[in-house]
């Protein structure tokens, strides 16, 4: 298979999936198939991809042109690659999830769910394989309409509620911040295309650089860095499978990359190190990181807890990407894969308690151990690696985090991150604590269906093995950190 028609496949997969679930309608087990097939020959894609790019590098695909320097550009460099296997691998664990948890849970318009979560998939690779600002603001858009509505997805006031907050949020901050960065560089380099070491004049002054990153990073709201982060937690009112996938794979890990992207081939960390708001940028992201641990800490609801708890970990990688140093960019950048997996099985665990035993507060969950062994079990382990202690994948980003703090002098934000790990490792475990504690009355074992707790299974496993296993990682996001781009 040519790599044109590879790049252009990992896009088209799941828009004709999507086509076939809908025609499929009528006929939920091939519905679901045709979700399945699909998930699996996207990760075969992908998996293609790195091993043709691995051999000989992959050059760039470009479409029509809008106007001179202006055009579509789909690319394949490290950070991408991590993102589309990342995505790709979680949404057929995630529709595995899905299958059990929408048929447990009686879910209406159950057609419409896995046909958005197709299309949205779909935007994830168009923006993980990017070449260029243009191609990713149009995928990165794409993205937030089409979970728009996912998140509407159970028709209540609530939901509606929480759509308006989501859309209004990322639409406002995107077009109001993030395209005016875009026409801005523009204007000033005569470039959108991403390249390594930065695409902006070396000799540009340092007003023009101060406001661009300004506009980038608070531009990019799905980063959720404070105070453009209520969406997030908004968006909880979806169900369980789109705040697993979306809310914590998809759309907040789209914002992250997107920042580390600019970050990387915008700027380039030697300009970026000397920007001057890089540093008030900072401080902003080390306030989101204490401040998200602390509004988790007292959030009873637990999807509530979990979502503030997301917003601590984003700043966390957005932190990695303005030290500007090669050792956090690694940090931030092994980040993204280890918070993923683990957050992902916080997620799946929150709607396998929902769907077998109604509970929805942390407050209620006291002796459920005895009752779902394997799903509480798994939100310790999925815990531990949000905090990042061993023998989780989370050490090893979080070790080079605080080193890369370390090293670029940022002894506050070193402080901060260890502080928020603390945070989280009070905030996070003492729910399964809870739930193995004597005395909560309940008595009968009952677990979530099979497919639920498969893909707790497999995503509680690749928590721990990215401890034991992270050498593919590591290299793909060092080759990242240090610059590589191959097909260039």
């Amino acid at each position: 298979m040519s790599m044109t028609l590879l790049l252009t496949s990992s896009i088209l997969t799941a828009p004709v999936a999507a086509i076939g679930i809908a025609v499929a309608r009528r006929h939920p087990n091939l519905r679901e198939a045709i979700s399945i097939v699909a998930s699996l020959v996207l990760c075969a894609i992908n998996i293609a991809i790195y091993q043709q790019w691995q051999a000989t590098g992959i050059p760039p695909m470009r479409f029509g042109a809008f106007a001179p320097g202006l055009e579509l550009v789909l690319t394949v460099e490290p950070l991408g690659l991590v993102f589309a296997l990342l995505a790709s691998a979680l949404w057929l664990v995630t529709l595995i999830y899905a299958i059990g948890y929408m048929r447990a849970h009686e879910e209406r318009h159950q057609t419409r769910f896995f046909v958005f979560f197709a299309l949205a998939i779909a935007c994830v690779m168009g923006v993980a394989y990017s070449g260029n600002l243009i191609t990713l603001f149009l995928f990165y858009e794409a993205l937030s309409l089409s979970t728009w509505p996912l998140v509407v997805h159970a028709g209540t006031e609530e939901a509606k509620r929480g759509g308006r907050i989501y859309l209004g949020l990322l639409l406002s901050t995107s077009i109001g911040l993030f395209l005016p960065a875009i026409i801005l560089t523009w204007w000033l380099s005569g470039s959108v295309t991403f390249t390594p070491g930065g695409l902006l004049p070396p000799n540009l002054h340092d007003g023009w650089l101060a406001l661009l990153l300004l506009l980038f990073v608070l531009g990019v709201g799905k980063a959720a860095i404070m105070p453009v982060h209520r969406w997030l937690p908004a968006a909880m009112v979806a169900p369980t499978p789109v705040s697993a996938l979306l809310h914590a794979v998809a759309v907040v890990k789209a914002g992250v990359f997107t920042i580390a992207k600019i970050g990387l081939y915008v700027f380039g960390l030697e300009q970026l190190s000397v920007v001057g708001s890089r540093e008030m940028l900072l401080y902003l992201c080390g306030f989101t990181v204490i401040a998200a641990s602390l509004v988790a800490m007292r959030e009873d609801n637990l999807k509530a807890r979990l979502a503030y708890s997301t917003i601590s970990q984003l700043a966390y990688i957005t932190v990695g990407i303005l030290l500007a140093v090669p050792l956090a960019v690694t940090g931030a950048g092994m980040h993204i894969a280890m918070h993923a997996v683990a957050k992902i099985t916080l997620f799946f665990c929150a709607g396998a308690i929902l769907v077998a035993s109604h509970k929805t507060r942390v407050s209620q969950l006291r002796g459920i151990g005895r009752q779902m062994p394997l799903t509480m079990t798994a939100f310790f382990i999925a815990s531990v690696g949000i905090a990042g202690l061993p023998p989780t994948g989370g050490t090893w980003s979080k070790w080079y985090l605080v080193l890369g703090s370390l090293e670029a002098g940022a002894w506050a934000v070193a402080i901060a991150l260890l502080c928020s790990s603390i945070l989280t490792l009070i905030y996070l475990t003492m729910i399964p604590v809870q739930a193995f504690w004597p005395g909560g009355g309940v008595q009968q074992r009952r677990e979530a269906p099979w497919p639920c707790l498969l893909a707790i299974g497999v995503t509680t496993a690749a928590t721990l093995a990215l401890f034991f296993f992270p050498e593919g990682l590591y290299s793909l996001v060092t080759q990242a950190s240090g610059g590589s781009y191959r097909g260039q």
